[in-house]
C-alpha cells in the first residue's frame, strides 16, 4: 500500500450551497472527505492527511498532517459555516504543496486532492498557461495531483474535447500517479464514485483495469474521459458484475475463475486414478521378499495360527523341563511332519511326550 502524505483542498465557494447533491454539494463533499481519509489511513498506518480550503476569504490550511478523524471532521464542520465567494485553485494548490513540503516524515510521498464544485473563474489562455506551469512544478517536485470535478457547474469539454482541468492533471502526471474524475449529478453518491475510482484504487489494492472501468466514462487516469459521457459498453461486464459498484466481488470472481482454470489444467495433465486406488492408497504395500533372502527371515512375518500353536508346544515343553532337549527336537520334527493335526491332537501328543522317561533315569537303570 502507498506511503503518502495527502492534502485535501476543499471548495467552499457559494456554489457549494446548491442542492443538486443531497443534502447539498458541500454535504456530499464532507462525506467524500471522510471516505478519503479513512481509506488513506487504513491503507497504511504511517499515512497522514491534511485539509485546507480555497475560497471565501482565501486559501486557508485547517489541518496540516494528522491521523485523527476527529480533527478532520472538526475542520469540515467549521468550513460548512464559511461558504462564500469564488475558489482560487492555483493559489490553493501552491499552498498545499508548501504544506506537504514541511511534512514530518520525509519518506511519505506527496499527494494533493482537489475538490472542484464550481466553474472556473478564469478560462482565458493566460490562466490555462499558468495552470500548466504549476502542473510542471508539481511534477518536478514529485507531487501527485488528483482533481475531482462534481455538480452542475463542472467544467465541460469544448467542441474539440479540450478541458483545462484535464490538461492540468495530464501535465502534472508522472507514471500515471495523477487522476482526473468528473462526477455529474445522479443517483450515485460522490463518495462511492471516488472510492471506486483510480484515485483510491492503489490504497484499496484494486487492479488499475478494474478501477478504470467507471460507468459512463466518468473516471480514469490522467487522460480519462470526463463529464457525463455516454454509457456505451457499460452493459457488458466481465462475469456480469460492474466492477465499480462491487470491486471486491469482481476481483473475487476473477480469482475464482483463475483458480478453477488452474485446477482443471492440472487435472487434465494427470489422468485420474481408478476408483479402487483411492481406498487402497493409505494401506502400505508389503515389501517383496528377495529371492536370495534366507529361509530364517520368514520368522519376522506376523504370527499366524500355526506359529501360535508352535509357541504353545514350546511353552508346554518348558513347563516339563525339556526345553532344548532331545524331546523338544523330536516334538518339533513330529510337528513339522504333522501340520495337519488338530489342536486337540497336538496337545495330547505334547502331554504324551512329556510323560516319557528322561534319558538320565534310563541310564541309571
Amino acid at each position: 500500500m502507498p506511503l503518502e502524505a495527502t492534502m485535501i483542498v476543499l471548495d467552499n465557494s457559494e456554489y457549494m450551497r446548491n442542492g443538486d447533491y443531497q443534502p447539498t454539494r458541500f454535504g456530499a463533499l464532507a462525506d467524500a472527505v471522510n471516505k478519503v481519509f479513512e481509506t488513506k489511513i487504513d491503507s497504511n498506518p504511517e499515512n497522514t492527511v491534511g485539509v485546507m480550503t480555497m475560497a471565501n476569504k482565501g486559501p486557508e490550511v485547517l489541518v496540516t498532517h494528522t491521523k485523527e478523524l476527529g480533527q478532520i471532521l472538526d475542520a469540515v464542520h467549521k468550513t460548512s459555516t464559511n461558504l462564500g465567494r469564488t475558489a482560487s485553485i492555483p493559489t490553493a494548490i501552491a499552498i498545499a504543496q508548501l504544506a506537504l513540503k514541511h511534512r514530518q516524515n520525509k519518506n511519505l510521498r506527496q499527494r494533493v486532492i482537489v475538490f472542484v464544485g464550481s466553474p472556473l473563474d478564469d478560462t482565458s489562455p493566460d490562466s490555462e498557461r499558468a495552470l500548466i506551469r504549476l502542473a510542471k512544478k508539481l511534477k518536478k517536485n514529485n507531487v501527485a495531483l488528483d482533481v475531482v470535478a462534481f455538480g452542475d457547474g463542472i467544467e465541460e469539454a469544448g467542441e474539440d474535447g479540450h478541458s483545462i482541468l484535464r490538461a492540468f492533471v495530464e501535465n502534472a502526471s508522472s507514471s500515471d500517479n495523477s487522476h482526473y474524475l468528473a462526477v455529474p449529478p445522479g443517483p450515485h453518491l460522490l463518495s462511492s464514485m471516488i472510492l471506486n475510482s483510480p484515485i483510491l484504487a492503489s490504497d484499496r489494492g484494486i487492479p488499475d483495469e478494474l478501477a478504470a472501468a467507471v460507468p459512463g466514462g466518468m473516471g480514469g487516469g490522467a487522460g480519462g474521459a470526463g463529464g457525463a459521457g455516454g454509457g456505451a459498453g457499460t452493459s457488458q461486464f466481465e462475469f456480469g458484475v460492474d466492477p465499480t459498484l462491487d470491486p471486491e466481488l469482481a476481483m473475487a470472481l476473477r480469482m475464482s475463475m483463475e483458480d478453477e482454470a488452474a485446477r482443471q489444467a492440472a487435472a487434465n495433465a494427470q489422468p485420474p486414478p481408478p476408483p479402487g486406488a483411492a481406498a487402497a492408497a493409505p494401506a502400505p504395500a508389503p515389501a517383496p521378499t528377495p529371492a536370495h533372502q534366507p529361509s530364517g527371515a520368514a520368522a519376522a512375518a506376523p504370527p499366524t495360527d500355526e506359529s501360535e500353536e508352535a509357541l504353545l508346544q514350546q511353552a508346554l515343553a518348558l513347563s516339563e523341563g525339556h526345553a532344548g532337549g532331545a524331546a523338544d527336537v523330536e516334538m518339533n520334527e513330529e510337528r513339522d511332519g504333522d501340520e495337519d493335526l488338530t489342536e486337540e491332537d497336538m496337545i495330547a501328543r505334547a502331554i504324551e511326550m512329556s510323560m516319557r522317561p528322561e534319558p538320565e533315569s534310563e541310564e541309571k537303570k
